[in-house]
């Protein structure tokens, strides 16, 4: 008989300070990043950060943690989806 191995989630931090300072725990990688939008691979899922002006303050891979400063718009998870194909072909031909 298998047996099946439960993977328990592992924690995250988000803490958003007026829209102008996050924090985030858990971060693993950071795929891209521009003034208008960063895609982070966390332990729980990719996460998308789009704003304006925004600048990675500080990433540390050792300690999982990364701070982002500028306009935040807004903050979505998306999980198994390749977020780089989200341009306007991308968009047409799913």
């Amino acid at each position: 008989m298998e047996e099946k191995k439960t993977v328990k989630p592992k924690n995250q931090t988000l803490i958003l300070e007026n829209r102008e300072r996050l924090s985030v725990s858990g971060v693993v990688d950071v795929e891209s990043f521009n003034e208008e939008s960063i895609i982070a691979v966390t332990d729980i899922g990719v996460l998308v950060i789009r704003g304006a002006d925004l600048h990675i303050n500080k990433l540390n891979l050792d300690s999982n943690e990364l701070v982002v400063e500028g306009d935040i718009f807004s903050l979505e998870y998306n999980d198994g989806e390749n977020t780089k194909s989200k341009s306007f072909f991308g968009k047409m031909f799913k």
